[in-house]
């Protein structure tokens, strides 16, 4: 296995931008979430964000708050979403980033946690509603197990805040690219182009830019914009989502690869 620094590492030197695909573990079910997994990785992924399905996904747009709707009432807990990865880790070498949110974390406990998600094979984590000042509770004990954990910067955020940010963020920085939820947007906002050199004139720390980049198109304009990364998430929920599973990892792995080529 291969730590989200290393992979952007290497990615870099061989000037490439990575591809992050986002789909929710459980949906449809857990037996096509590995499969989805192993057709991402062999697709062009080069890193793989697994959102585990939870009841209040604030950040989240309709799409895949009707994944995370569906997976937990087939019953998908934090366990299966890690026994996914933990049977997937002998077949896929790039990182698996883990997207959850703060309060199932707590109720379990940090360092348990942190421990579960360590054993079953994941390397980093991202917690949308961890703000910067909540950040070190969670950011030492997790450094100390080498799992990365990315912040979020957002559009809004004062040059300050994101040096901030930017400073404590592991692995890369997860700047988002609208307010508001995650979801398929028509086109990227020009405003990223401004937020990407902002964050460069405070760090060098690889760059990722997520929330409503659905199409070849927008991953490609958000690369010659300098982002490190395109993480694309509810057009992938979306296309998971169909009624015939096979025909969704059909759709997810043609997508996957037409995202990879148009930044690559």
């Amino acid at each position: 296995m291969i730590s989200v620094s290393a992979c952007f590492q290497a990615l870099k030197q061989r000037s490439e931008c990575a591809l992050i695909p986002f789909i929710t573990a459980g949906d449809p079910d857990l037996e096509t979430t590995v499969k989805a997994l192993k057709v991402l990785a062999n697709n062009g992924a080069d890193l793989i964000e697994l959102g585990v399905p939870y009841s209040d996904p604030l950040a989240d747009g309709p799409t895949i708050q009707a994944a995370a709707t569906r997976a937990l009432q087939q019953g998908v807990t934090l366990d299966d979403v890690l026994a996914v990865v933990k049977e997937v880790r002998t077949e896929i070498e790039i990182p698996i980033i883990l997207f959850n949110y703060y309060n199932p974390i707590y109720y379990l406990g940090i360092k348990t946690f942190l421990e579960k998600i360590k054993a079953a094979g994941v390397q980093g984590l991202v917690v949308p509603d961890l703000p910067l000042e909540e950040a070190e509770i969670l950011l030492t004990p997790a450094t100390e197990l080498g799992i990365e954990v990315t912040l979020l910067v957002a559009p809004t955020s004062p040059i300050e805040r994101i040096k901030a940010i930017a400073t404590k963020s592991q692995g890369f920085i997860y700047l988002v690219s609208v307010t508001g939820v995650t979801g398929m947007r028509t086109q990227v906002a020009t405003r990223v182009g401004d937020l990407l050199v902002d964050l460069r004139s405070v760090t060098d720390k690889p760059i990722g830019v997520g929330f409503g980049i659905s199409s070849p198109e927008q991953a490609k304009q958000v690369k010659e914009w300098g982002a490190d990364a395109a993480i694309v998430g509810s057009a992938f929920v979306k296309r998971l989502a169909s009624e015939n599973p096979k025909e969704g990892l059909k759709e997810i792995g043609d997508f996957c690869r037409s995202l990879k080529q148009a930044i690559s």
